[in-house]
């Protein structure tokens, strides 16, 4: 592996000597633009809204504004999707091998998203490009002489009865990489194939000895627990002892940082930690400068970016678009924004809203950071809580206690007098006496509108704290357990009630 090593940290250094970005942005997303409708203009979708009209307009981003509407998941599917599934060229040219679901965070089910040959490819593009920006971090060659683990969702995909197969988005990725990728890729698609979760991470750790882990890939919750699993089961002080070349995280899906003194607590050496933007409808984005969490835009591998402000000229007070927002190109937007992201992409979604609330953080190049999901945005009685508003009390809340509270859910519901509360469940080993009044007090400094909704409708915080165990009880009861699975912070009144009731069970 000392020789694969060397060529592989040769050829990346290599390839980021020829690489140039002479194109702006602007052009590179108008000519993503131009080449996503010239492939879509004979679908169904694209003789509807007239592509091939659109690509003969002067202004192709106002045209193409000006004539496709934005959609959500429930339009896009019922108008559009559904027939994919049947059907060839609906959204985009033939029809997809695979679906998607989504892991859930938001709606009442999973989505299904349809996943294309060319949407593969791109996904695989991006990660190139991240691969390729590792030589701005300049890491040892050990790293390149090491393996790669990647916790996904089960590789086992299930098949369809209209001839395509679906599973979770990380969990397609593995079932298609190439035969060459066994070389450096851990646990290998026959552990990755297994479908439950207990089993497929008791595998892991048995096998974990007999690997050379450089880098790690995975939502944070579940690598944590893998990990903390593989350390109990060979009585370890720390992950390194097994892994002494382990050196890079890839982490995604969630808000790393109420995970990080856990992940520092089971590390001997520090771990350099890479942020990913990598969904079900495509990966979006990922850190390629050192010393940062911020994310590059992939602005050149098969999507189209608009921007809705994430305020009242996009949304209302709930976090729902207007009818008619304020779109923004990536020539428009400002750094310190905060914006609803909408994707056009080659897996046929078209103007399509995420429902993920990006900030810039620099233009030069384009870097977002992921604050929130419009839905984790807390504001039935005008507290206008954002998710990264609260992420911030959470961890001042476990800094003041000394402690960590890794996971959290809150949501408003009435109390037995009828008036609104908000209800939060703290994942942790703290103690809860004294909890709801130090944690009003930190939303209370924290945001003048949280403030306000105390003094008026919102009559109180209620707080109750649970344990890991317990967590993963009312995951496995709810069939949230592993793989890229991620708990919805904010709840509604009806879910918050059912995760009451099961952690309440004797």
């Amino acid at each position: 592996m000392a020789i694969i090593g060397k060529l592989v940290k040769a050829g990346i250094d290599l390839t980021s000597k020829f690489q140039t970005e002479d194109e702006s942005p602007q052009n590179a997303q108008e000519n993503q633009l131009r080449e996503l409708l010239t492939q879509a203009k004979n679908t169904a979708f694209g003789k509807y809204y007239g592509f091939g009209e659109i690509l003969k307009a002067e202004d192709l981003i106002s045209a193409y504004r000006q004539e496709v509407p934005i959609f959500n998941y429930d339009n896009m599917h019922e108008q559009w999707w559904c027939r994919q599934e049947r059907l060839e060229d609906i959204t985009w040219p033939g029809k997809p091998d695979f679906f998607a679901r989504s892991s859930g965070t938001t709606g009442k089910s999973s989505k299904r998203i349809p996943i294309t040959k060319e949407f593969l490819a791109s996904m695989r593009s991006v990660g190139s490009s991240m691969i390729n920006s590792l030589h701005e971090f300049d890491f040892p060659e050990t790293l390149f002489e090491s393996e790669v683990l990647m916790l996904s969702s089960s590789a086992s995909l299930e098949d369809n009865e209209q001839g395509f197969k679906e599973g979770e988005i990380s969990g397609i990725n593995v079932s298609n990489f190439p035969g060459w990728f066994d070389i450096f890729y851990r646990p290998g698609k026959e552990i990755a194939s297994i479908s439950d979760w207990d089993e497929r991470v008791e595998a892991i750790a048995a096998q974990a000895p007999n690997w050379n882990i450089g880098a790690i890939a995975g939502i944070p919750s579940w690598v944590l627990l893998m990990l903390q699993r593989i350390i109990a089961r060979h009585e370890l002080t720390t992950i390194h002892e097994i892994w002494p070349n382990f050196q890079v995280y890839a982490s995604g899906g969630v808000a790393f940082e109420t995970y990080r003194e856990d992940f520092e607590a089971i590390c001997k050496t520090p771990v350099t930690i890479l942020d990913t933007y990598l969904a079900s409808e495509g990966f979006i984005a990922y850190t390629g400068t050192p010393d940062t969490m911020a994310m590059k835009l992939a602005l050149s591998h098969g999507y189209f970016f608009e921007f809705i402000p994430f305020d009242k000229r996009g949304i209302t007070d709930s976090g729902e678009l207007l009818s008619d927002p304020l779109v923004l190109g990536i020539d428009e937007v400002e750094v310190g924004e905060e914006y609803v992201l909408l994707l056009s992409s080659c897996a046929g979604a078209w103007r399509y809203t995420i429902g993920d609330v990006v900030r810039f953080e620099s233009m030069e190049p384009p870097q977002i950071k992921i604050t929130g999901r419009t839905k984790f945005f807390l504001n039935v009685v005008g507290s206008q809580l954002s998710e990264e508003k609260m992420d911030k009390a959470i961890l001042e809340l476990a800094e003041l206690y000394g402690t960590t509270i890794n996971e959290y859910m809150v949501g408003a519901i009435k109390n037995e007098h009828g008036d609104y509360i908000h209800q939060w469940v703290l994942v942790s080993d703290i103690k809860s006496e004294g909890l709801a009044d130090k944690l009003d007090e930190l939303l209370k400094s924290a945001n003048k509108n949280y403030a306000v909704a105390r003094s008026k409708a919102l009559k109180g915080i209620s707080v109750k704290v649970i344990s890991k165990d317990q967590y993963t009880n009312y995951l496995s009861q709810t069939n949230k357990k592993g793989g890229q699975t991620k708990t919805p912070k904010v709840m509604v009144a009806e879910k918050m009630e059912k995760l009451l009731k099961i952690i309440n069970q004797p």
